[in-house]
């Protein structure tokens, strides 16, 4: 698996996909730089709002290949947000290696939760409807973004956190910068401020050094928070990264076994997270029409779960619905139109 986590140049899925579509070099834009404009879907889009990485993981190749952070303005992001609402886009991704760096090599200074408060304030009614972002650093995450997720309400209740780890020893080693006990408090603050909002997370297995003790505490950790959805990898090394020269690698076999325990454990919390949408109706941007029943639409909550339900996508696609939750599978749902739609 790679130990990219998320780049300019690709944008991980609920199910670990890639996707990048509709790629234009050609920008106006007023102090901001030439880069590639990247599309996902005709509903929902991706808008890079800070390039590079000033972090140093040791299995982490970005700050090598991206260069240092360097942050759009928010004029810039907004006036891109605005061209997408103009195009018929309802739904944006904000993408940064380390969102939470945004702004902090500006003058004067920004933060993240300021181009939240920014674009929510400054987006018109009958634009853009949603707003989402990846990728959080525990290291920098700030509390104004999680007071940002609770109360503005087109930023969607969904956080994006990696922990890549549960052993305190193992992170200090990938050199994350926060421990097993601080990401907690990340977790309860979120959980406290925002109960319903969705957690995701990435995790790397069988890192160099790695002991069955210390993958234990990846599997203590995973208890504790029951993420909705988690992106795993087993570690591999990648040129140019320190680990990668390091003489502990953890043999194949052990790597294995200890992905298959992840996954299996991720998604027993992915179906349980799931199970509390039964009986409710919830908001549903709807995408597309489902490629396996092209009677079904497809669509996905606030807290990002995709959901599944008979229409017409030719009608549908590009609305906002609300949905009758019938059935919870591990990474989706499925329902019908309420009747109020009508």
């Amino acid at each position: 698996g790679s130990q990219l986590c998320m780049t300019e140049n690709m944008i991980w899925s609920e199910k670990g996909g890639i996707g990048v579509t509709n790629s234009d070099s050609s920008r106006e834009k007023d102090g901001d730089w030439m880069v590639p404009i990247k599309r996902g879907h005709s509903t929902r889009a991706w808008v890079n709002v800070i390039y590079g990485c000033n972090e140093h993981c040791t299995y982490c190749v970005v700050p090598g290949v991206r260069g240092v952070e360097q942050s759009r303005s928010m004029d810039a992001i907004l006036q891109e947000c605005l061209q997408l609402a103009a195009s018929g886009y309802k739904e944006v991704t904000l993408l940064g290696q380390n969102i939470d760096a945004y702004g902090r090599d500006m003058t004067p200074k920004r933060t993240f939760a300021d181009l939240l408060h920014y674009l929510n304030d400054n987006l018109p009614p009958e634009t853009i409807s949603r707003i989402r972002y990846v990728t959080s650093h525990p290291r920098y995450f700030s509390d104004r973004v999680i007071d940002a997720v609770a109360d503005l309400d087109k930023v969607c209740e969904c956080f994006h956190m990696p922990f890549q780890a549960g052993d305190d020893q193992v992170l200090r080693d990938m050199r994350r910068g926060y421990s097993f006990e601080s990401y907690m408090n990340i977790i309860r603050k979120i959980r406290a401020k925002a109960p319903d909002a969705s957690i995701c997370g990435d995790v790397i297995v069988g890192f160099p050094g790695e002991s069955e003790e210390a993958f234990q505490r990846t599997l203590d950790l995973m208890e504790e928070v029951h993420f909705d959805n988690l992106n795993t990898f087993a570690y591999s090394p990648r040129p140019n990264t320190e680990a990668a020269d390091w003489d502990n690698q953890i043999p194949p076999d052990v790597q294995s076994d200890r992905l298959q325990r992840v996954q299996a454990l991720a998604a027993k919390h992915a179906l349980e997270r799931s199970q509390r949408y039964l009986g409710r109706t919830v908001e549903v941007l709807v995408e597309d029409r489902n490629p396996k029943n092209g009677d079904e639409v497809m669509g996905r909550t606030r807290q990002g779960r995709q959901v599944f339900m008979p229409g017409n996508a030719d009608e549908l696609r590009g609305e906002m619905v609300m949905v009758e939750i019938l059935e919870a599978r591990t990474w989706s749902l499925v329902g019908r139109l309420d009747d109020g739609n009508d």
